[in-house]
């Protein structure tokens, strides 16, 4: 089937309005709890396991987000950026992920999974200075075009890290 008639094939079965919108006000479901429920797990570990929170914000790939209880399901791809935590009691705890997803569910649970998660407290500004240049210094240099690749992504790792610290 061509791609001419495939896209025909489906504008005769999508329904006649397809449109995306955004919500203006959320109603608040029967039987919510009203409470956002949040676990952050790695390949590794479990950093978090469902704690129930006030708010988490996200660098998304289509912006910064942030849920609350009952947001509208979604899956977001993460960017390298910070994840704001805010407690119950307002206290703010932040990690540095270096991408992963999000997944907000319907029953006001939100997952994150990552493949690196870090403290941002516990992360060195000088190091990442020096990750950095050393990054910019292999992507100049005359190395294999594999090492320059890999040195890129380090790079947009270390320069959200920058940004965060």
């Amino acid at each position: 089937m061509s791609m001419l008639r495939s896209a025909r094939a489906f504008a005769a079965i999508r329904p006649t309005r397809l449109l995306r919108t955004y919500a203006t006000e959320a109603a608040v479901p029967a039987g919510s709890s009203g409470k956002l429920t949040f676990s952050l797990a790695l390949p590794h570990d479990v950093l978090v396991k469902n704690e129930t929170v006030q708010q988490v914000n996200l660098s998304g790939s289509s912006g910064d987000m942030g849920v609350l209880a009952d947001h509208v399901p979604t899956i977001e791809q993460l960017k390298p950026g910070v994840i704001e935590v805010i407690m119950t009691n307002n206290e703010s705890k932040k990690w540095f992920l270096s991408g992963g997803f999000a997944i907000v569910n319907p029953d006001s649970s939100l997952n994150v999974n990552a493949v690196e998660a870090f403290k941002l407290d516990e992360i060195s500004p000088e190091l990442v200075r020096e990750k950095t240049q050393e990054a910019e210094r292999i992507i100049s240099g005359s190395g294999s075009e594999e090492e320059k690749v890999a040195a890129r992504v380090q790079l947009e790792v270390y320069e959200a890290l920058q940004a965060a610290l």
